[in-house]
C-alpha cells in the first residue's frame, strides 16, 4: 500500500497531502487586506512557492479549483491565470463563486503529480 504523506499538520488539517505521486492542497492569500488581483497574484506566488517545496512544477499541475466570492472577479483571474499557466500545461480548471473567510477574496484547491516516494 503506498504511503500517504502529510506535510504541515494541526488538528485540522494539511498544509499538503501527498499520496500515489499526486499533491493535494488548499492555497489562501496570506495577505488578505489585498484587492482580489492583489490576492490573485499572492496565490499564484504561494503555488508556485509549494510546487518547488514539493519537488514539482507549473507544468505538472492536474487540477485546480478556484473559489471567488465574486463573479466579477473572473476577469480578472482570468487575465493573470493566463499569464501564470505554461503553454501547452494547463490543468482542469473550474471557477464558482462562494462565502470565504472575511476578507478572502480567492481560494484555491490545487492538485498536481509529484514524485512518489
Amino acid at each position: 500500500m503506498s504511503e500517504i504523506r502529510r506535510y504541515g499538520t494541526s488538528r485540522r488539517w494539511a498544509d499538503v497531502v501527498v499520496h500515489r505521486g499526486v499533491a493535494r492542497w488548499v492555497e489562501v492569500a496570506e495577505d488578505a487586506s489585498r484587492d482580489a488581483r492583489g490576492q490573485i497574484a499572492q496565490v499564484l506566488a504561494q503555488i508556485d512557492a509549494t510546487l518547488e517545496a514539493i519537488g514539482s512544477d507549473r507544468t505538472r499541475l492536474l487540477e485546480v479549483l478556484v473559489f471567488l466570492t465574486t463573479g466579477s472577479d473572473a476577469e480578472t483571474l482570468n487575465e493573470l491565470w493566463d499569464a501564470w499557466v505554461p503553454a501547452g500545461h494547463p490543468p482542469v480548471r473550474a471557477m464558482v463563486q462562494a462565502g470565504l473567510s472575511p476578507g478572502l477574496k480567492v481560494e484555491f484547491v490545487v492538485t498536481a503529480a509529484v514524485q512518489d516516494g
